[in-house]
């Protein structure tokens, strides 16, 4: 008897284990159907979002709720959201491990790569792990279809993406260099 009603206590204790996690965790598994479970995606247009910076998070975030940066869907998700709960999703995603998701590249598309993102060392570092300031995303392993992806955006000048210098940047490489480049980050395990 004693063992059944043990047994029966645990069973309770695990389902209602998801009814004690706080706020910040319940809104952050939205987040986790796309941009995988602690912010580590499975890819290959979805970010990993897990151990970026903060203030970089929430920036981003406060940018595609105020429809200042481009958005196909991320604008509607966070209508909603008050800059509280931003906040504190950001600082939830900056507290998670950046785990580099490390993809293959051809060795020349790697070396054109780096030769095409000397530009980008001065913010992201020589292998996009690490960047200068604690508003500046890591990339080394991020999806390099995201990141073509991304880098697309700022070098057309009708979509809205507000950081000048990442524009102006884009705009410089050449179009061959701009999967190369993405190329070269995602194959940079640090």
């Amino acid at each position: 008897m004693r063992s059944k009603l043990l047994f029966a206590l645990a069973a309770l204790g695990c389902l209602a284990q998801p009814a004690l996690a706080g706020p910040t965790e319940d809104l952050a598994r939205t987040c986790n159907a796309c941009h995988g479970v602690n912010g580590v995606s499975v890819g290959p247009s979805m970010p990993s979002i897990g151990g970026l910076p903060e203030a970089h998070l929430k920036n981003v975030m406060l940018q595609w709720k105020t429809d200042e940066r481009y958005s196909a869907t991320m604008g509607r998700h966070f209508k909603g959201y008050t800059e509280a709960e931003l906040s504190a999703l950001a600082t939830y995603y900056a507290k998670m491990p950046w785990v580099p998701v490390v993809q293959k590249a051809d060795d020349k598309v790697v070396a054109q790569g780096k030769g095409a993102t000397e530009r980008c060392e001065t913010c992201h570092g020589a292998t996009g792990g690490q960047p200068d300031d604690d508003e500046t995303p890591r990339l080394n392993g991020q999806w390099a279809k995201y990141m073509e992806m991304e880098l697309m955006k700022y070098r057309t000048e009708s979509v809205k993406m507000p950081h000048k210098k990442m524009r102006g940047n884009a705009k410089k490489l050449a179009d061959e260099d701009v999967p190369a480049s993405a190329q070269f980050y995602a194959a940079q395990p640090k």
